[in-house]
């Protein structure tokens, strides 16, 4: 039994660099209501899912309130319980509700920072294969370096949600 929903088309954004926030020419992508999380154990469901499509280092958290980015690494988020308003894309990027069953992709360099959630918030967040996630805040220094590691960033050979066939994989070529 699948924890997808069929014929699923992302929500897609591509963010400019803003000279703090380096974001990605690649597109972020949303799923809405994505993953059926209407059971007892949604984060559980959630890392399953990542799991099976190759992407880990897994952790349950919510979103970060201060504005930051990955430079190293490609990241998803999935939505297990409550519900958070994202701003993406750094201070002039688009604010997203997002909600158990989403799922958020961030290209390396995408800027986000929760403004609000609602206090049953969490959030599983994981990663293609490579190398280690890190936090990167918005400084010209952090900027420069970067517009260098960002190119370099692999491309996932996986769509988080719908595996090897899925819409990142066409979408981020």
């Amino acid at each position: 039994m699948s924890v997808t929903r069929e014929n699923m088309k992302p929500l897609t954004f591509v963010f400019e660099d803003d000279g703090l926030v380096p974001n990605n020419p690649l597109p972020f992508l949303v799923y809405k209501q994505a993953i059926d999380i209407d059971n007892g154990h949604p984060e559980k469901t959630i890392e399953g899912l990542f799991g099976v499509n190759g992407w880990g280092e897994m952790w349950r958290n919510g979103v970060f309130d201060y504005l930051h980015y990955h430079a190293t690494v490609h990241e998803a988020l999935g939505v297990a319980r409550g519900h958070a308003r994202v701003r993406f894309g750094g201070d002039a990027g688009k604010e997203i509700e997002i909600a158990a069953g989403d799922v958020a992709i961030l290209p390396a360099g995408t800027g986000h920072q929760c403004l609000s959630h609602s206090r049953d918030f969490c959030v599983v967040g994981a990663y293609p294969p490579g190398p280690r996630m890190h936090v990167t805040l918005p400084t010209p220094e952090n900027h420069a370096k970067a517009l260098k590691t960002i190119p370099a960033v692999k491309l996932p050979e996986t769509d988080p949600v719908l595996g090897e066939d899925g819409p990142l994989v066409r979408l981020w070529k």
